[in-house]
Formats: structure tokens, C-alpha cells, sequence
């Protein structure tokens, strides 16, 4: 009993050190992603607003003539629409006048006069998109799939470090969660944290290699060619995108669009993400539900969240899950404070280790 106590904690201790940075860095990375909405328009240019006139937002597509206007050898990718008269409308952009068209970046555009308030990088211009490359570092560490092989291999670790802490201090979690007086010692600070954040993260841990799965898959490690973007400058609008989302409307009256992706030929279909009023909590209003358009502006098909295969929509539900994007205010807190655990877990787990080191030196 003793002998796979010992092979438990080896196996944890070891775990933990080998997580332990990569913990620490998801943990204060994810904290703040869960706000990545509310800090990311803190970098917004100001909205300036000419009119007081009932604040009503410009259509889609004169936004995106003017940015054509303003950029003509742009290659326009997607538009992510404007919520109010307060929120510019953000269109992503590939123009040889940025990083020669190797890098994408995002216009933003004024919601009541088309004009072009400002620009910034992608998920590499961290001083001005900050949010951005945050978002990157979480999903890669800016390591591309290397990056994304590592967040594999520590999310396994990571949940392997919880499930063995689960075995070794099992008798002790009811003791935490009934507030024993004997537990709450300086020198128990790793189990309390363990414990009183072991849902979440064991949740986080799961979800987590959930969506890294692919990395263990053969596919992962085929060698492909690489890939070097073609920019060629987008044409006009193959048809009038707001009267197409109108006439979305009123066929799906509870769905409403947040991101258009434009096509490069009307062979091509326009995807059109958003979320329809009538879904569960748990889904993200950005990219629940998916109508696409065909070249005339016609609903060709549908991909609604609750009518898509099983297997889908649950790797929808995983991720939203894993970002905390449901239930909004509340959960964002609880999120961002509990998201903290991670990396305390690392830093206490630590130090236990270098006192224990120092004991038997």
C-alpha cells in the first residue's frame, strides 16, 4: 500500500513540476481571455459620434466599399458587425501596404459614417492588439504546431496531475469542503487550493485536451507544403449583403448576424455566423449558428447549432465550456478568479517540492 502510495505522489510530483510553468502561463493567460471582449475594446480607436440622430448603424456593405476605398489592393475577409452606434464595425484585411500582405490586419470602421477611424496588426502586433496575441500564445505560444503539440502533451499532464491529487488527498477533500479547523494551515495551502478548485479544473484540463486532440492523430505530422498566401484584391459584393440579412431575418426571426466571412467568387458561399435568441445558455452568440449565402444572396443551407451531427455540437459546447463563454457576467468572474487557481496550484506545488528537496539534502 505504502509502495503505490510512493508510485502516486512520484508520479504527481513529477507531473506537477513538468506542468508546473505551462500551468502558471494558461492560468494567467485564460484569466484574462475570459474579458477579452471587454479589454480588447479598450484598444478600439474612440467613436466620434456626428449625429445625434436616432444612432443608427450604416449598412454592411457601404462599410465595406469604403474600405475597399480606402484599401483597393485589399484582399477582405470577414467583418465583424457592429452591435451599436457606440461599436465600430472591425473588418479583417489582407493589403500589401501591411507586412506585404503576409499578415492580416483589422479596419475599423465608424458605424455612422463609413469612415475609416484606425487599423492595427493581428495576433502578432501585441502593442496595439494586445488581446490578440494573447489569444495566440494561449492556442500556440506563438510556436505554431510545436506550440500546439506542447499544449497537448501539458494537458494530459495536467489532468494527470489532478486525477493523481484526487487519489493521494481523497481523504482530506471532505474535511476541506466542511471547513475542518485542522485543515486550514499555511502547510495545507496546495490541498485547499486543490480542492475548493478541482471541479473547475479538471474541467479546464479535460476541455482542454478535448480540443488538442488532433495533435495525437497521424494526420498531425504529414508533412505539408508551405503555405504562401495569394493576395489578390477583393471584388465588389456579388449582391446587396443587408437585404440578404434582412431577408434572413425575417425567415429566422430569433437569428441575428454578428460576423460575415466574405467570398473571392461567387462559386464560393458566404458564411454568415451568429446565434438565434431560442438556444441554450451555453452557446456563444458569435459563432453558434452558421447560414450560408449563395452568389445571389439566397440562404443555399443552414448550420444551426441544434440541428448540426452530435459529434459538433458537442465539440461546440467543449469549447464554449473551456473559454466560460455562457452565462455571461457572472461566470466571466467566477472564471477569471478561479482560472488564477492554476497557476497557485503551480507555484504551491513548487515550493512542497523544493521544502521536501531540502529536507532530504
Amino acid at each position: 500500500m505504502a509502495m503505490k502510495k510512493g508510485l502516486v505522489f512520484g508520479i504527481h510530483s513529477v507531473a506537477g513540476l513538468l506542468s508546473g510553468l505551462f500551468i502558471l502561463l494558461m492560468s494567467l493567460s485564460g484569466a484574462a481571455l475570459v474579458f477579452h471582449d471587454e479589454l480588447d475594446s479598450l484598444q478600439y480607436p474612440e467613436i466620434v459620434h456626428h449625429t445625434h440622430d436616432d444612432y443608427q448603424t450604416l449598412p454592411v456593405g457601404q462599410c465595406y466599399r469604403s474600405v475597399q476605398k480606402k484599401y483597393p489592393y485589399a484582399q477582405i475577409n470577414s467583418c465583424n458587425i457592429a452591435e451599436d452606434s457606440y461599436t465600430p464595425f472591425i473588418f479583417s484585411v489582407y493589403d500589401p501596404s501591411f507586412q506585404n500582405g503576409t499578415q492580416p490586419m483589422q479596419v475599423f470602421v465608424h458605424p455612422q459614417t463609413a469612415e475609416i477611424i484606425g487599423f492595427r496588426g493581428g495576433g502578432k502586433d501585441a502593442s496595439h492588439n494586445f488581446m490578440g496575441w494573447l489569444s495566440v500564445f494561449h492556442n500556440s505560444f506563438h510556436l505554431k504546431k510545436t506550440g500546439e503539440w506542447l499544449l497537448g502533451f501539458f494537458a494530459v499532464i495536467f489532468v494527470l496531475s489532478i486525477t493523481t491529487g484526487i487519489i493521494l488527498y481523497r481523504k482530506n477533500i471532505f474535511s476541506v469542503l466542511l471547513f475542518r479547523k485542522k485543515m486550514f494551515r499555511t502547510a495545507n495551502l496546495h490541498q485547499l487550493i486543490g480542492v475548493y478548485a478541482l471541479l473547475f479544473n479538471l474541467i479546464i484540463g479535460v476541455s482542454g485536451f478535448w480540443m488538442q486532440r488532433y495533435v495525437f492523430k497521424k494526420s498531425f505530422y504529414e508533412t505539408q507544403q508551405p503555405y504562401t498566401p495569394v493576395i489578390k484584391p477583393s471584388p465588389a459584393l456579388f449582391f446587396n449583403i443587408d437585404s440578404s440579412l434582412q431577408a434572413a431575418k425575417k425567415r429566422y426571426p430569433a437569428f441575428t448576424a454578428y460576423v460575415i466571412y466574405f467570398v473571392q467568387s461567387p462559386k464560393r458561399k458566404t458564411a454568415v455566423y451568429g446565434s438565434q435568441s431560442t438556444n441554450s445558455f451555453i452557446h456563444n452568440k458569435k459563432f453558434a449558428d452558421v447560414l450560408f449565402l449563395d452568389s445571389i444572396g439566397g440562404i443555399a443551407k443552414t448550420a444551426f447549432v441544434n440541428k448540426i451531427d452530435a459529434s459538433s455540437r458537442y465539440d461546440i459546447i467543449n469549447a464554449q465550456i473551456h473559454f466560460g463563454r455562457y452565462g455571461g457576467l457572472p461566470v466571466k468572474i467566477l472564471y477569471s478568479l478561479f482560472g488564477l487557481s492554476g497557476g497557485l496550484l503551480s507555484i504551491t506545488g513548487f515550493l512542497l517540492w523544493l521544502k521536501r528537496r531540502k529536507r532530504f539534502l
